[in-house]
């Protein structure tokens, strides 16, 4: 019998998802997605609750104005529908399921009253479909735009009658009206004159006379709801304009507006003639790159008072608005992020594992990815330090067992340690290997690193420590034809093995440096681990199997099948040898018997690939990283 793994959280915020981040009517709670997951956080005191029930990344999400219901759709693969779930917000519970859009959905609104759900299909689908939610079951639909515009992309349901919505996107804006008796949707094409569009967003006023449109121009347009004509396309002045497009629009009680861009900027602006008054923020402060941050996602609490953004660098912030939401006294909340997070590729996980025979810490562990380390608090869950080199990734990371630095491997060739405190550059290694470097281990005594590059080869580099650091290339092992994708050494610091995409796995004393062992099979080794009694290890890599060697003659001794589909790339020992984690391509975390060779627990949250799998030293928790920048924590089971 499988069981489920519990899981404890999440660190992470889907922030390319475009109107991704909401907050509930009871003004407690943010929502947002991660993954293929829903998460439900309490915005006071950081707890989580999970709504789970989709396979592949949600693509979108909508609350009910009564914050009874929230939806919530995914997107597939070609030739597969999409499906839209509805939960009850307050059982946490599924309320129903409805598949008809195809690979992907695009954008869903609720009715003011909860009574309909109305989604929008994606470019391969094409339709906007009207929803009943008391008979949970489908109106009507029909084509989204006319064949000679582009893909809808925005809908949004009007805000006093459960008759009228919008959709906008690529040259396309339209007011439908429903004809539930007659099962119809009837559209208006708006009439724009020589005006042409891409639209981002829509917001509609409190009373249904008109909504607003942000384009990719950078301009909003003010259309009458009723009479599907243009009042407004401001501002004029061309340094008014927002830069890199519209991308959110929120309204105010007293009718002005939160307007955010794709440069990384939120502005107040006012409604009669979109001028830009007052700008609020530039969230530019952790890049060196202008634009590189991008604002996807505008959540308003108490009125308007308090804003909170969401941005593609996976990040969420809160902003203050005082003065009835006027502009003044405008107050920016904290530079530091409510939530953040990697927000591409995860490469490697490191926890602090301890010294001559004593256990490490779990209180904190480190990620590494593309341009940045960061050391997170296991505790509360929060960033404690981010360490930065632009335009760089870092493909492996380790603690020194002394516990003075952190170790990480580079793709320009160097290797550098940094202070685990201060996130100071202790010293760098200059040309380490050819190739980048991709793999790395400490000795137990701190004072020998062992690399691996990208060319194939294993080097060993004696540290001397001190007010002065000194690194010393020992010896070049060169039997690996292909990237070195993972090291572990021995407890006692005199062996170790290496494992390379050649589909070698090698053991190397590394007193003599010769080796000592090889195993070979048909596969891209991603991963190796020793057993806590070191005479056997584990393999496993892009074939989907689990393989244990006995490390005395290289023979092996057992086969696993891994994976029903995709390889594997990262395993994990705990440290009674009792269990074994594995996780990859197709997103689910297992937790394996070591001994009966079978699986006792899967995870299921992640929505891409798996890179990385650890047990934290005292053995409480699993962490795994992915492919989306998402990192979750599960409770290791009893």
């Amino acid at each position: 019998m499988t069981g489920n793994l519990k899981l404890e959280r999440t660190i992470g915020f889907n922030g390319t998802l475009t109107n991704g981040l909401h907050m509930h009517p009871d003004g407690e709670h943010m929502i947002y997605a991660l993954g293929s997951t829903v998460v439900i956080q309490d915005r006071n005191t950081l707890t989580q609750t999970f709504l789970r029930g989709h396979t592949n990344t949600v693509s979108c999400i909508a609350i009910s104005p009564s914050g009874r219901f929230i939806a919530n759709a995914q997107e597939t693969h070609m030739g597969f529908k999409a499906d839209i779930i509805v939960w009850d917000y307050e059982k946490k519970e599924q309320y129903c399921r409805f598949s008809l859009h195809k690979v992907n959905v695009e954008a869903l609104s609720f009715s003011y009253n909860d009574k309909y759900l109305v989604s929008l299909g994606g470019q391969d689908d094409g339709s906007v479909v009207v929803w009943d939610l008391e008979t949970k079951d489908s109106i009507c639909g029909a084509p989204a735009a006319v064949a000679s515009a582009g893909n809808a992309m925005v809908v949004e349901w009007a805000k006093t009658n459960d008759i009228q919505f919008v959709t906008a996107g690529d040259l396309t804006i339209r007011v439908w009206t429903l004809d539930k008796a007659n099962r119809k949707i009837r559209p208006v094409e708006c009439q724009l004159a020589q005006i042409k569009r891409c639209i981002n967003c829509v917001e509609i006023s409190p009373d249904d006379t008109y909504f607003y449109c942000g384009t990719t121009s950078g301009d909003i347009l003010k259309i009458n709801m009723q009479t599907c004509k243009l009042i407004v396309c401001g501002p004029e002045k061309k340094e008014d304009k927002f830069t890199r497009g519209v991308t959110a629009i929120k309204g105010l009680t007293n009718g002005n507006l939160i307007v955010a861009n794709g440069a990384g900027s939120v502005a107040l602006v006012k409604s009669t003639n979109a001028k830009k008054y007052q700008r609020i923020k530039v969230f530019n402060v952790d890049t060196k790159k202008c634009g590189s941050c991008s604002i996807t996602s505008v959540a308003l609490r108490c009125d308007g008072h308090e804003v909170y953004v969401g941005t593609t660098q996976s990040e969420i912030y809160k902003l203050s608005l005082c003065g009835n939401g006027t502009g003044e006294n405008m107050k920016w909340e904290s530079p530091n992020p409510l939530v953040s997070c990697h927000h591409n590729k995860v490469y490697d996980i490191a926890f602090y594992q301890g010294n001559n025979g004593q256990m490490g810490t779990s209180d904190l562990f480190a990620t590494c990815g593309a341009e940045d380390i960061r050391i997170w608090d296991a505790k509360r869950y929060r960033e404690l330090r981010r360490i930065r080199k632009d335009n760089l990734i870092c493909h492996a990371i380790e603690f020194t067992p002394d516990g003075h630095s952190i170790l990480s491997a580079w793709n320009d060739n160097k290797i550098r340690a940094f202070g685990p405190i201060s996130g100071r550059e202790m010293y760098c290694i200059n040309n380490a290997h050819n190739l980048g470097v991709t793999a790395l281990a400490v000795t137990p005594n701190s004072r020998r690193i062992v690399s691996g590059g990208g060319e194939g080869q294993v080097r060993v580099w004696d540290l001397t420590l001190g007010p002065q650091y000194c690194q010393q290339l020992r010896e070049t092992l060169k039997e690996h034809k292909s990237k070195v994708s993972c090291i572990k050494i021995k407890s006692n610091g005199l062996e170790c093995v290496s494992s390379s995409e050649d589909g070698t796995v090698i053991i190397w004393d590394l007193e003599r440096f010769v080796r000592l062992q090889m195993v070979m099979a048909n596969t891209l080794f991603e991963c190796v681990s020793y057993h806590p009694e070191e005479y056997q290890i584990l393999t496993s890599g892009t074939d989907r199997k689990v393989a244990y060697w006995e490390t005395y003659d290289g023979s092996q001794i057992r086969e696993l099948d891994g994976s029903d589909s995709g390889g594997i790339n990262g395993l994990d020992i705990d440290r009674n040898g009792k269990f074994f984690v594995t996780g990859g391509v197709d997103t689910m975390l297992k937790v394996w018997d070591y001994h009966a060779g079978e699986v006792k627990y899967r995870g299921i949250g992640h929505a891409d690939a798996i890179t990385k799998v650890k047990i934290s030293p005292n053995g409480k928790l699993i962490v795994s990283v992915s492919s989306d920048g998402g990192i979750i924590a599960w409770t290791y089971p009893e």
